[in-house]
């Protein structure tokens, strides 16, 4: 069957769009949650259009083949990854963009990257909030598939909330227009938010229109060191119940450790977590953060409004997962709770990490309650592979148990579809199978992912 599906693919799409070329193919198969093992696809499409989308689903659906896919690959929970004999489907070649300065909107297509579609804003004078930490490497496609948070969601609210409209090609090639331009529209069933966070099981983002926002003032930042790192948690809920900071990052001692081997800091072993707040609005703001960090116990507060140092100190932030990588394999976790659970969270993972003696370095969006705990290991030692693997299944236990989830901004993908029904229960679990099915009835979608 495989020389048939082939061959339909070559007649349904330029040449060029199909690869099977095994060394091309094989850096498709995987994206960053290198611990998931992929399967092995029959070709990489790597389309150009919606056109070459709409052709390539209408013959997988022909030949009941799997089709799984792919962004730029920065996704961290396998959602991407490839099953035995699929069709890898590629948007990364559909970057087309366009600013409407008037309508502060944009239109573009899922391969465009997140810093590209900032940078086409902020050349007509606007802003795309979102702000994953990969967003210089990440596509809006692939933050749309998981419904993409970032350091300013806190403030300013994640992917789903600048979404007005999509163009989405079911798994039998049907094109569909979801939403559209307007502010307002409640016109039937906001079916385009049944596609955010879907991961590719549902149905391809083909198109988005998205809103834009004025840019934001030159925030103040504000840099707390804490003597451990629950303290920097009950900070954090002491900030959060009294106002919105536009971003409030936590990185714990083994966090900063893992920067600091790359990029030193000047921080001493002293320092048992760090908090990085900025504020956009009232200056005022940022004195009632820094009284919050003081009362909970930091050691040291420095506020500042210079913009390089305020980035310097984000940039190390966002670089945590790549310096912990360096340490060894990592199951990253996402993990979220109700903000005032944060200091509770973290007393959790902790527990986990010695109980287990597995390093978990802890960093996080705390301002909004999503941490992301990186259960490292030695992938040579299997013992330390098994004990990483129990922690890390501990870690969403402790999530649940405090009332959250298992995942705020990374997905399910195949990292987490075990613990989805725990989360969901039976009935909402059904629910979403017969969801799937309406769209998808063969199933060919990225099979394997949640359900």
């Amino acid at each position: 069957m495989t020389s048939a599906v082939l061959d339909a693919l070559h007649a349904a799409v330029p040449r060029d769009s199909v690869v099977t070329d095994p060394d091309v193919v094989e850096s498709y198969r995987h994206d960053r949650a290198m611990t998931i093992s992929p399967g092995h696809p029959i070709a990489l499409v790597r389309a150009g259009s919606t056109a070459e989308v709409r052709a390539t689903l209408e013959v997988a659906s022909r030949f009941g083949v799997p089709v799984v896919t792919r962004g730029a690959g920065t996704g961290l929970s396998g959602g991407s990854s490839a099953v035995d004999g699929c069709i890898t489907l590629s948007t990364e070649r559909m970057r087309a963009v366009r600013i409407d300065r008037a309508g502060m909107q944009a239109v573009v297509q899922p391969g465009l990257l997140n810093a590209e579609l900032k940078a086409a804003a902020r050349a007509e004078g606007l802003w795309y909030p979102p702000d994953p930490s990969s967003y210089e490497i990440c596509s809006i496609g692939g933050n749309l598939a998981t419904n993409a948070g970032g350091l300013c969601c806190v403030k300013y609210g994640v992917t789903t909330d600048y979404v007005l409209g999509l163009e989405v090609v079911l798994a039998d090639g049907r094109t569909l227009r979801l939403g559209g331009s307007t502010v307002k529209n409640v016109a039937g069933y906001d079916l385009k938010r049944l596609f955010i966070g879907s991961e590719g099981t549902l149905g391809v983002i083909t198109e988005a229109t998205l809103a834009l926002r004025p840019v934001p003032p030159v925030p103040t930042t504000i840099a707390a060191t804490f003597p451990d790192a629950v303290r920097a948690g009950e900070a954090v809920a002491a900030i959060t119940a009294s106002l919105r900071p536009s971003a409030l990052e936590l990185m714990d001692a083994a966090a900063i450790d893992a920067v600091q081997r790359v990029t030193p800091m000047g921080f001493g072993s002293e320092v048992g977590a760090l908090l990085i707040a900025q504020t956009d609005a009232d200056p005022a703001e940022a004195d009632v953060v820094a009284e919050h960090c003081r009362a909970a116990g930091a050691a040291d507060v420095v506020v500042s409004d210079d913009e390089v140092e305020g980035e310097l100190l984000m940039g190390a932030r966002r670089r945590a997962i790549t310096c912990v990588e360096r340490l060894g394999a990592v199951l990253i976790e996402d993990v979220g709770v109700p903000v005032p659970r944060v200091p509770e969270l973290i007393a959790a993972v902790a527990d986990v990490a010695a109980r287990r003696r597995t390093l978990v370095p802890v960093i996080g969006h705390a301002g909004d309650g999503n941490l992301h705990p990186l259960v490292t290991f030695d992938p040579t030692d299997h013992a330390a592979r098994d004990r990483a693997e129990v922690a890390f299944d501990e870690i969403m236990d402790a999530a649940l148990d405090l009332g959250g989830t298992v995942t705020g901004e990374h997905g399910i993908g195949s990292l987490k579809a075990r613990q989805l029904g725990r989360q969901l229960g039976d009935d909402v679990m059904e629910l979403t199978r017969t969801v799937k099915a309406a769209l998808d009835p063969a199933g060919i979608l990225n099979p394997g992912k949640w359900i």
